[in-house]
């Protein structure tokens, strides 16, 4: 009968099936050569003392025992070119995935993307970056894919209670993605893989009777008697449904207003702001693994923290060893940050966005704004960076220890951040209190990450995407708006998600909800 093993080894062990095979060997006590397969379910890395093992969950088959390589296969979607329609607005992993169960389950999706197709977006993302110009419906959070395609595609999620985290990863090996995402502990596709993945998912819905529609932005949700009709395009093109999953992500300001408008309810949300923090991967990997050089069996380490300063949380977000720190606006006069690493996280900076929790407290100064107060907060911070820094994609930068003590940095080296810096003192950036608590956090996380507090690691402002400052209120049972039948906020912009393996099991659950509706 198959074993299945908990284990620790070494890095070396862990990459060379070889010595893995002699090292399970001695402890069931057979022959290697009695081995017929060894199958990895988990794998991470403990990395608490000097010497770093690799934790392993194996299951072992020796000669004899049954032992078939299974292949991870899409469901079997049916043809629903003919079947009742479902406006989905927003092509990222809520939207995509969502259509996907819509067709599973019999019903027509009609997915509408403000922005251009996966491969179209890379030209807009240059412009950001060399010329500085921002395109307000393609960039790297608008356009298909949604924003975690060329910012990252982390797969991590703490959400297992959202739903079956397994079936978003098994979907993703089935449209091309590596089998390892079902293995480690914090699967990654990488930015520069995932786009032909998210291409293969589109082309899959319109195999199958789906419609993935680019360059259309929605102006208008048509409502009559608080029931969803249709909605209006840019155009004034009218596409009529009375099924509207609304997964426009945490960055579709247009949208929020348009509900706001529209007296569709809508409520301030807290969510985290700050800035992003550049180290060397050389550093990093030096105080997490405790050594000179990490050598060529460990992965380029990430890190993970969180303190408490001043009664508010200040913790690590959306880190990406071996990344870069990309520009994220998405209308001219801002500058956002994010960060993003490929598959092989093979470039020379590390870089985490490290951002304070918010109160609705702190929304009081924009309180006229209502149920929008939160986003405009957010807005006012990446405009007076913007101004700051020169009124271009460059951002305000500050070295980590001139910060910590209120000085302007001499000099700004190069970072990964293509736009550039602006030193600027990062004071000027932030309301008082929040550059405070950022300002005794670093001097905290110096204490809990010795080598963490240097003058060679460049904070770049502001982190401020974090998550949705507006949350689009629905029923906990059917997920349809509190309000408008028919109308079923979903993902990251409604405040349902926080990630890409999120964000899908919601466009699901909305599927889902969907079908049960109609029954």
């Amino acid at each position: 009968m198959p074993r299945e093993l908990l284990l620790q080894v070494t890095p070396e062990t862990a990459a060379n099936e070889v010595l893995l095979k002699d090292y399970l060997s001695k402890q069931i006590k057979v022959s290697p050569n009695e081995i017929q397969h060894i199958t990895i379910l988990k794998r991470s890395i403990d990395a608490r003392q000097k010497a770093i093992k690799i934790n392993l969950k194996v299951i072992i088959y020796l000669k004899g025992e049954a032992f078939q390589e299974t292949k991870i296969e899409l469901p079997l979607y049916k043809d629903v070119a003919s079947a009742q329609e479902v406006i989905v607005v927003g092509a990222g992993p809520a939207g995509l995935f969502a259509a996907l169960q819509l067709i599973e389950l019999g019903l027509k999706p009609i997915v509408l993307e403000r922005g251009k197709d996966v491969r179209g977006r890379r030209r807009d993302l240059k412009a950001i970056n060399v010329e500085h110009i921002v395109n307000e419906d393609s960039n790297y959070c608008f356009g298909e894919g949604g924003a975690g395609t060329y910012s990252d595609g982390k797969l991590y999620t703490r959400s297992k209670k959202r739903g079956d985290v397994t079936r978003i990863l098994e979907l993703l090996v089935a449209f091309g993605a590596s089998e390892d995402i079902l293995v480690e502990a914090h699967p990654h596709i990488g930015t520069n893989k995932l786009p032909k993945i998210i291409e293969d998912i589109r082309n899959k819905i319109i195999e199958f009777g789906g419609q993935v529609v680019f360059d259309t932005r929605v102006t208008d949700i048509l409502v009559k008697n608080n029931e969803v009709e249709g909605i209006v395009t840019q155009n004034g093109d009218k596409i009529l449904a009375n099924k509207l999953i609304l997964a426009t992500g945490h960055s579709a300001r247009d949208i929020f207003e348009l509900l706001d408008k529209k007296k569709i309810l809508i409520e301030a949300k807290p969510f985290a702001l700050g800035v992003r923090a550049e180290h060397s991967q050389e550093l990093i990997d030096s105080i997490q693994y405790s050594c000179d050089y990490r050598g060529e069996h460990l992965p380029p380490a990430p890190y993970s923290i969180v303190k408490q300063v001043n009664g508010r949380g200040m913790y690590s977000f959306c880190m990406c060893p071996g990344g870069v720190i990309a520009p994220c606006a998405t209308s001219p006069g801002e500058v956002v940050t994010n960060g993003w690493s490929p598959s092989k996280r093979d470039q020379a900076t590390a870089n985490s966005g490290i951002v304070i929790e918010l109160k609705l407290e702190d929304f009081k100064p924009f309180a006229k704004f209502g149920a929008l107060a939160g986003m405009e907060f957010q807005k006012s911070i990446e405009q007076k960076a913007w101004h700051l820094a020169g009124e271009t994609q460059k951002v305000p930068a500050q070295r980590m220890i001139d910060f910590t003590q209120n000085k302007v940095s001499a000099d700004i080296p190069k970072t990964s951040y293509v736009p550039g810096t602006t030193s600027v003192e990062m004071g000027q950036v932030f309301p008082g209190f929040l550059s405070q608590i950022l300002r005794e956090g670093f001097k905290e996380f110096g204490k809990s990450m010795r080598g963490y507090l240097t003058n060679e690691a460049i904070l770049h402002a502001p982190e401020s995407r974090t998550s949705s400052p507006v949350r689009i209120p629905r029923d906990s049972m059917t997920l349809e708006h509190l309000q408008i039948k028919g109308l079923y906020p979903c993902g990251e912009g409604a405040g349902y998600a926080g990630g890409i393996i999120s964000a899908a099991i919601d466009g699901e659950k909305c599927a889902l909800m969907i079908a049960e509706s109609l029954k």
